[in-house]
């Protein structure tokens, strides 16, 4: 059996200075080898492990007999963003946690090849899809995230009119301004928009729905109207100082980097603070982001600040390893209690008690439970609060009975329908904080009953 074939990337401490992509991709010799280890199961698990359905062996069997533009079309057939997800998606724990190999070793590297198919098309050249006959519906996607990108796609496959309100001045919602450009460069991100809108799909950015229009006024002006909106307003901890200067939100802080582009300085002007030592409060991927993003921006020390152990983190394994190589602290069984306040009400430091688990939580994870007397200061004069986010209700203004719980997220039943007769949701508007690839699950779940919706 061939080994599973490791990724290129870019030297650790080069990369730790710069926002050029981590990871390299796959020659064309790698990704043979890599796809020579599939067993073509007769009953593949893997496709049931993905979320928007992409035919894995299907596409797997045409790079096998290197057939890339086949197994590009293969791939596209159900998903419009295939380079995003060959980059972000956690295909260890969907596709790759079901594939038989990963029984005994390790599983066939489906994200690497899916994004090996993907820039092998950005390279030859994107082929503008057919499009189908009208039906003469017309549907309001709200959010041109992924949710909001992958309905969109699907129901302009069937035929319908389809139309995009972004409420920021670009789209890609979370992938533009939430990842880095060293995970996600922005101009992938903006060659997947570009096939969408060849698709027939049209865009309007700048467009706050709430505040221009009205959910209702969408309501009546379209046959149909899909949310996907997102989470994009951020959560803090409600301990004393968080309303310091030097104290973001990973939401602020990796818009200004990204969307904004401070990173680019003095070529963008925006402003954005750079801190000598930065601790990032949290465990996820937004945690690392954050983390990974202050270091290149110049900080001399980034600590993330977790108050589970390494088990419990909620990152990908891999942008864990990143982080660690590239010499983010780890400072974990650790929870902020206090942000110090130094000159002009400024970050000094931010007072930390140690943690140790105890019994499980709702989620089945152990809860952290404080260690009297372990109180501790990390200095520290940027503090990036990573602990998740919960919808903007700014999109509520003016609706009336579109039902929501108590976390603020919409209520759908399993086709995401709400409780308006025309109005379907998906994504992080719905879950809260979730991967990007549930969201485009979400979206193709709901673009199939706004479908059927649409023609019955």
């Amino acid at each position: 059996m061939v080994e599973r074939q490791a990724m290129p990337h870019q030297d650790p401490k080069e990369r730790a200075h710069n926002f050029d992509e981590v990871a390299l991709g796959y020659s064309d010799e790698q990704a043979l080898a890599e796809a020579s280890r599939c067993l073509e199961c007769r009953n593949p698990k893997c496709v049931e492990g993905c979320p928007v359905n992409v035919d894995i062996p299907g596409f797997i069997s045409r790079i096998k007999e290197e057939d890339f533009d086949g197994a590009i079309d293969t791939i596209k057939f159900t998903n419009a963003l295939p380079a995003v997800c060959g980059r972000v998606c956690p295909q260890e724990v969907q596709c790759e946690e079901l594939c038989v190999l990963a029984k005994k070793g390790e599983p066939v590297a489906i994200g690497r090849l899916e994004r090996f198919c993907a820039d092998y098309e950005r390279k030859r050249g994107v082929t503008p899809p057919a499009r189908p006959e009208s039906t003469g519906k017309k549907v309001a996607v709200i959010g041109a995230g992924p949710a909001g990108l992958t309905a969109a796609a699907d129901l302009a496959k069937a035929g319908h009119a389809v139309t995009i309100f972004e409420s920021l001045h670009d789209t890609g919602g979370v992938l533009t301004y939430g990842i880095p450009e060293f995970r996600l460069p922005k101009a992938i991100v903006r060659e997947e928009v570009e096939y969408i809108k060849q698709l027939g799909v049209e865009v309007k950015v700048g467009y706050v729905i709430g505040k221009i229009k009205t959910l209702d006024e969408l309501g009546k002006e379209f046959d149909a109207v899909f949310l996907g909106t997102g989470a994009g307003l951020p959560k803090f901890m409600g301990i004393e100082g968080e309303n310091l200067n030097g104290v973001y939100s990973a939401n602020e802080f990796l818009t200004r980097v990204n969307l904004m582009k401070a990173y680019q300085f003095p070529n963008y002007d925006t402003p954005i603070k750079r801190g000598k030592k930065v601790v990032v409060v949290g465990g996820g991927n937004v945690a690392m982001d954050a983390a990974r993003s202050a270091l290149r921006l110049g900080a001399e020390e980034v600590s993330i600040v977790y108050r589970r152990s390494e088990e419990e983190l909620p990152a990908r394994k891999e942008e864990v390893e990143n982080a660690k190589e590239e010499g983010i602290v780890f400072r974990l069984l650790t929870n902020p209690v206090r942000i110090l306040e130094g000159e002009n009400m400024t970050v000094n430091g931010v007072e930390c008690i140690r943690m140790e688990l105890g019994e499980p939580d709702e989620s089945g994870r152990r809860s952290p439970v404080a260690v009297e007397g372990s109180e501790h200061v990390v200095d520290a004069d940027i503090i990036i609060i990573a602990i998740g986010t919960s919808p903007n209700p700014m999109i509520f203004s003016g609706s009336t009975g579109l039902e929501t719980n108590s976390r603020g997220t919409i209520i759908v039943d399993d086709s995401g329908k709400t409780s308006l007769d025309n109005v379907y949701a998906g994504g992080d508007a719905v879950t809260g904080a979730a991967t990007v690839i549930s969201a485009m699950g979400a979206g193709k779940i709901a673009a199939q009953a706004i479908n059927e919706y649409l023609i019955n």
